[in-house]
């Protein structure tokens, strides 16, 4: 089988495609063809040695996947053969660019019905997050006022329509361009980042969901109350381990898992949530979408590898 692969950290030029032996799935696995995998900011700090996890060389890159169960491992009683699924292969967040790729099966769900494979792969990790964040972490409730930055981002877009739907007062930033898009996904008030400066413009704000980070996260607990908190998928610098007046600050890293896969799934199919996929390339073409991840021109929305057809 066909993987997009790495032997050595660094740029894109270090991603190659290796022909591997198909693998099988051990216990609480599954074996999944893959259909589609996503690409994301994360694969980039793996590619380049920086990531928080630390998995091993050489890997197979990519978390987020979507495809056909093609075999189970033992212990497996929630899925079978043949099932379309999506989700994330594993907490190293590798394996999912590759014909083939094994999966825990606690980290799957099937496939929401109304979703392409397309836009299932394009959902797991990003929407997950965006979940986390709001309910896990910040413990957002109806009637508070949530400031995501990032709003037009693959993750901040599925924090708007989260708040949005949970009644809450959601306010974000993003370039003006985006603020027809994000007022059809529940944003009652859109600042653009370009022109204005959001901590002149806010205050008493209970909820910050930060994508962006550094000064950006830093300038943001000008506007929360006493009492808030700020909810980072960023690395947090040193400003954040301090007393801050009352201000909690959280840095984590997401857990998908089939639980919360199958609420997406849920609201996908009741028409509660919309994906974004942005360009779509073939695997062989893996290294022109890190360049994309790395700033080179590509489609709003979530970057996908089109790996077979199924």
């Amino acid at each position: 089988m066909r993987a997009a692969r790495v032997h050595r950290f660094g740029a894109p030029e270090v991603i190659v495609i290796d022909e591997l032996p198909r693998p099988q799935p051990g216990p609480g696995e599954v074996l999944v063809r893959v259909a589609v995998a996503g690409v994301g900011p994360w694969d980039e700090w793996i590619r380049e040695g920086k990531s928080v996890v630390k998995p091993s060389l050489p890997l197979t890159l990519g978390a987020d996947l979507s495809g056909i169960i093609e075999a189970t491992g033992s212990g497996v009683t929630t899925l079978l053969e043949g099932d379309k699924v999506y989700g994330v292969t594993n907490p190293e967040f590798t394996g999912s660019c590759a014909e083939f790729a094994l999966a825990k099966a606690s980290m799957i769900a099937r496939k929401p019905l109304s979703l392409s494979f397309s836009d299932a792969a394009s959902a797991p990790v990003v929407a997950v997050t965006a979940w986390q964040m709001l309910f896990d972490y910040a413990e957002a409730i109806s009637g508070r006022t949530v400031l995501i930055h990032g709003a037009a981002g693959n993750v901040g877009a599925y924090a708007v329509q989260f708040a949005a739907q949970a009644g809450l007062h959601v306010v974000a930033t993003a370039s003006a361009s985006d603020a027809p898009y994000l007022q059809s996904l529940g944003a009652g008030k859109i600042i653009d980042y370009r022109t204005s400066r959001f901590e002149e413009l806010l205050a008493n704000v209970d909820i910050v969901l930060d994508t962006v980070g550094g000064e950006t996260a830093k300038r943001s607990l000008q506007v929360i109350k006493p009492g808030g908190i700020l909810v980072s998928v960023v690395p947090l610098p040193e400003f954040a381990s301090v007393d801050l007046q009352g201000v909690r600050t959280v840095f984590f890293l997401v857990q998908v898992t089939a639980e919360r896969l199958n609420r997406l799934t849920y609201m996908f199919d009741a028409g509660k949530l919309i994906p974004r996929v942005g360009t779509v390339l073939p695997l062989a073409q893996v290294r022109a979408a890190h360049e994309m991840l790395a700033g080179a021109p590509h489609e709003h929305g979530k970057i996908v590898l089109d790996v077979g057809e199924l």
